[in-house]
């Protein structure tokens, strides 16, 4: 399943900003893949922390080849050497099963928090061991497929408007500007921005300055001359 959009946004959007516009012309429909199951998604959201995509398929993979449906009672009742041995870490694995437990005790309503506004559901989840805000947000939009997420804390989003508009850097209040002018359609504008820092427009570059390098030690510098003189290397 894939998030849902259509003309409606898209014409919303272009409205608004012509140069995102003439992106969405040219890059077509996005298809990003959603997960409707809010504990099967924050589990996955928490595998899929500070790792490369395609070896979070490859540990979702065997994680449903052993447990099938990821539940809270699969995740719970694991044992945790097992869990950790698909490919995660022990301080996931606790993240994980710690979330479990809550869900199964009820101290964590899982049905209650779906029906929360944004800012009140990301609180929510971002109070779950593992979980932060921009995760929680990721699972709003693509768990919850909540049409207004645009997260400050997406590298590749704010690396895309510095792309598509020649921002040399973009701050927090370059980036609420944006945020006003794509709302209330702020995840489609997200899924574009995405597409074009993933080279959907090849002939677009990052505008951010490269880092120059550190400067050299003059003071270890001569160290090194010293000890090759000494040595009668010069």
């Amino acid at each position: 399943m894939y998030f849902e959009y259509g003309e409606k946004e898209t014409d919303y959007l272009k409205a608004r900003d012509p140069k995102l516009g003439e992106a969405i012309d040219r890059i077509g429909h996005v298809e990003r893949e959603v997960d409707e199951d809010l504990f099967a998604a924050v589990i996955h959201q928490i595998i899929g922390q500070q790792i490369a995509t395609k070896a979070l398929d490859t540990i979702w993979g065997r994680m449903q080849d052993r447990y099938g449906r990821i539940t809270a009672d699969a995740i719970a009742g694991a044992d945790p050497a097992k869990l950790q041995s698909l490919g995660t870490t022990f301080r996931k694995v606790e993240y994980m099963q710690d979330f479990a437990r809550k869900v199964q005790s009820g101290e964590f309503d899982l049905e209650a928090v779906a029906q929360l506004p944004d800012d009140e559901a990301i609180r929510a989840l971002a109070s779950l061991r593992g979980i932060g805000v921009w995760t929680a947000e990721m699972i709003l939009l693509f768990c919850l497929q909540r049409p207004d997420v645009f997260s400050y804390d997406d590298l590749a989003i704010v690396r895309g408007l510095r792309m598509l508009y020649h921002h040399r850097k973009v701050d927090r209040k370059l980036f609420e500007k944006y945020r006003r002018r794509f709302s209330p359609y702020g995840s489609v504008a997200s899924l574009y921005l995405w597409a074009i820092a993933g080279g959907a427009i090849p002939e677009l570059h990052d505008w951010q300055p490269k880092k120059k390098p550190a400067p050299a030690d003059k003071s270890k510098k001569k160290v090194i001359r010293k000890a090759s003189k000494a040595s009668g290397r010069e």
